[in-house]
């Protein structure tokens, strides 16, 4: 479990499909032996913004034990900014979300509440798509052998310490169609491999977080070949670094990650990179 024990921030909006993200954030506070917090952003002249007196018990209500010890907090206003604030004055560890209130995931995704919580949150953010049937026992980290994809597998060791970790690296082979493919293809793959290794062997990288990571390269484009390997590898979870400088597309691994959003069917933290 992480060595600092922060809070954990799980957003919902009451619905059935925030349930999954509720449920894991229950599993992981009383894993980690953390306070959790349930928030719930209230939109202005709704029902419980009317009567306030009913939203303890509306939020308590989308727990799996409603007497559970939890802190609950409704708050009036849009939920993104909420939640930053809120993660923020309480020095969470980690926020966790789902698909709330939207219809599909791409309307999820696309540049809207994740995109400001990644860029504005000090924690990192998990993205909640299965139930919750055990601990992360198998990590996919996505790299490209950036300083923020390197803090991002560093945040993943420290988080789940018992979970076995892939580093995954998408190449493609330079000038493919002018030279013989089987040869280029043969140098890209050397190179790849040279280059993950390379990556892993940093100092900044303990020992002990490089003994449990096995490194994979794929050939193709960054979303296929993470969403392939998550699949066939049947990983629990999906981590990407992100520097969070601009709006979340531009500038996370690749330009991919709201794809990787979209298609990865498992679920996923977004690490930002902190700020020097």
């Amino acid at each position: 479990m992480p060595k600092n024990h922060h809070p954990i921030l799980v957003a919902t909006d009451l619905s059935a499909r925030s349930d999954r993200a509720v449920d894991r954030a229950v599993f992981m506070a009383a894993k980690w032996d953390t306070r959790l917090i349930v928030l719930h952003a209230i939109e202005p002249g709704s029902r419980l913004d009317k009567h306030p007196e009913l939203s303890d018990k509306a939020i308590r209500d989308v727990l799996p034990d409603p007497t559970a010890d939890v802190e609950i907090l409704p708050s009036v206003g849009p939920a993104p900014t909420l939640v930053t604030e809120a993660a923020k004055s309480a020095e969470c560890g980690l926020i966790v979300t789902g698909v709330a209130r939207y219809n599909t995931m791409g309307d999820f995704f696309t540049g809207t509440a994740v995109d400001h919580i990644v860029r504005h949150a000090d924690a990192p953010v998990l993205v909640v798509k299965q139930r919750c049937h055990a601990p992360y026992r198998s990590i996919l980290v996505a790299t490209d052998y950036s300083t923020c994809s390197r803090e991002a597998l560093l945040k993943a060791a420290e988080m789940f310490p018992e979970a076995t970790i892939q580093l995954v690296h998408a190449y493609h082979v330079p000038y493919e169609g002018w030279l013989r493919a089987d040869d280029n293809k043969q140098a890209a793959t050397q190179d790849a491999e040279k280059d993950l290794n390379a990556f892993l062997r940093d100092s900044a990288i303990p020992d002990a977080v490089r003994e449990r990571t096995r490194i994979r390269i794929g050939y193709g484009e960054t979303t296929r070949v993470v969403s392939d390997m998550a699949l066939e590898d049947g990983v629990d979870l999906v981590v990407i670094g992100t520097h969070g400088r601009t709006g979340l597309i531009q500038a996370t691994i690749g330009s991919m990650a709201e794809s990787l959003l979209e298609c990865v069917q498992a679920d996923t933290l977004m690490v930002r990179e902190k700020k020097k």
